[in-house]
């Protein structure tokens, strides 16, 4: 698929921002005040920022709020009920924390629970998609969610947390590859499923459907250079697993360089994770790609 910068924005920082109220509803940090304040304001600048970009990949983004009415059928009405749901527990959660010095243990992990299930139904709008192969996987919610609470535990300043989790996270990203690199084929979809004519005999492509392109061909096909991917895996690998490890695990006693360090494993995990989830739609081969002879 093209990925839409709206998309990746999306799905990067809204992970991210969800992943860090989660712990901020377990009191992790356990903060109060100003410091609260300023935990709150990054975790919801990140989640409704990431919210809010999601909409410009919409045709008509002024009939979002009719998805709601949709959810007993569509995971992308769960997961605006989700959303909407965790930003307003979460929020009482936070005035008590920043204007009461309290925190009222139920709403926080009442909001934690809800701010973890938007994230699982953000990555079930994918998963359920049999039209790709590679997504169509129990790694991918596995996935969005390791990358989530790794992240929330990083920013959260979590570093004995934070270290397993993004451990796993590696791990996950790992398998998602390796997995998804055979999803296609394992799938049985081919040239002569996709034009109907497999049974009678092998089929391949004399020329295009068209001459020309359309709406199928600028979304759904994006073939990307195998060469060109493996360079992007590394790259996203070593900034949103490897650097933040190594960072964290540099033995520093000064506080202040303590922050800087966990500063910057933040923000290379950020840029690696965003460079995954590039990958994670421009690798998405949907079975369409197929008809035009570009599978």
């Amino acid at each position: 698929m093209h990925p839409a910068p709206s998309v990746i924005i999306f799905t990067t920082l809204s992970g991210l921002g969800f992943g860090l109220l989660f712990f901020l509803g377990l009191g992790l940090p356990d903060v109060s005040g100003w410091v609260a304040f300023v935990f709150f304001v990054i975790a919801y600048a990140l989640a409704v920022g990431g919210l809010m970009a999601s909409t410009f990949h919409l045709g008509h983004p002024e009939r979002a709020w009719k998805a709601f009415t949709q959810w007993k059928t569509s995971w992308l009405s769960r997961e605006g009920w989700c959303a909407v749901l965790a930003l307003i527990v979460m929020g009482l959660y936070a005035i008590g924390a920043v204007f009461l010095g309290q925190r009222w243990g139920l709403l926080g992990w009442i909001g934690a629970l809800f701010s973890l299930a938007t994230v699982f139904t953000t990555s079930m709008i994918y998963t359920q998609l049999k039209t790709i192969p590679r997504w169509n996987t129990n790694l991918t919610p596995a996935m969005f969610l390791s990358f989530s609470l790794a992240g929330g535990a990083l920013l959260a300043g979590q570093t004995s947390l934070a270290l397993p989790l993004l451990l796993i996270a590696a791990l996950v990203q790992i398998l998602y590859w390796k997995k998804g690199d055979k999803a296609l084929a394992e799938s049985g979809t081919n040239l002569g499923t996709a034009t109907g004519l497999g049974q009678r005999g092998a089929v391949r492509a004399f020329e295009p459907p068209h001459t020309g392109t359309n709406y199928l061909l600028r979304e759904f096909v994006h073939v990307v250079g195998r060469k060109h991917a493996e360079k992007l895996r590394m790259i996203s690998f070593a900034l949103a697993f490897a650097l933040p490890l190594l960072l964290l695990l540099i033995p520093i006693e000064n506080t202040a360089v303590k922050h800087v360090l966990a500063l910057l494993a933040v923000v290379s995990h950020l840029a690696g994770v965003a460079t995954s989830r590039w990958l994670f739609f421009a690798q998405a081969e949907h079975v369409v790609g197929l008809y035009y002879g570009k599978r």
